[in-house]
């Protein structure tokens, strides 16, 4: 994705004619927070009550979400975000996607993914995950899924509106604001950076 233009507005230009469209578009930080947590914890008790229960299962099932969360990340962000159709309607889709938010990356509530995208996407996971698992490693992987997308959902927010004094959240932060300013063609992990040293998408010294 070739950068023509930044701003350094806190605010980004209007999307939709549409007033409803245009407000299922933007969403305050706290919201994924809101509509997240109570899912995670339920699933977390339904993976730790579950009559058949392993520890063993629930800690490998866990942080298979969690990695498996990474993957989903660093592939949703460099294929499909990434991607610049020739169309015009592609590219139309595409700026409201992501192409938005490097244009004006300092509007905060065009920082965290909204319900309107989130929930038909999480939807969609849990019933792959339901076809693909075990059913004793569904509810600890997937809660570990969505545990990796807030992670990923609150670290972006964060990386753009706040300093660190953590070196590795210093370098997360350096790593992504390398990636919008410098290089959008470089650094697509948010989160974590495995996937793009793994891929040959980091950053050359």
């Amino acid at each position: 994705m070739n950068k023509n233009f930044v701003s350094d507005s806190r605010e980004s230009s209007r999307m939709f004619k549409s007033s409803l469209l245009e407000s299922v578009s933007k969403v305050h930080f706290s919201v994924p927070l809101i509509i997240y947590v109570p899912v995670i914890c339920f699933f977390l008790w339904k993976g730790l009550s579950d009559g058949d229960f392993s520890f063993s299962t629930f800690i490998l099932s866990f942080a298979s979400g969690l990695l498996f969360w990474t993957a989903t990340e660093y592939s949703l962000h460099r294929f499909v975000f990434h991607y610049v159709p020739k169309a015009k309607w592609g590219q139309r889709l595409h700026f409201i996607f992501h192409g938005v938010h490097h244009d004006f990356p300092n509007d905060r509530l065009r920082l965290v993914m909204p319900p309107s995208v989130s929930i038909p996407l999480a939807l969609g996971f849990y019933f792959l995950f339901r076809i693909a698992l075990p059913a004793s490693w569904l509810p600890s992987f997937f809660a570990a899924f969505l545990i990796g997308y807030l992670i990923y959902d609150m670290s972006h927010y964060a990386f753009h509106h706040l300093t660190f004094q953590n070196s590795l959240l210093k370098k997360l932060k350096q790593h992504h604001m390398r990636h919008h300013y410098h290089e959008p063609d470089k650094g697509y992990g948010v989160s974590s950076v495995l996937w793009d040293k793994i891929l040959d998408s980091d950053f050359k010294k």
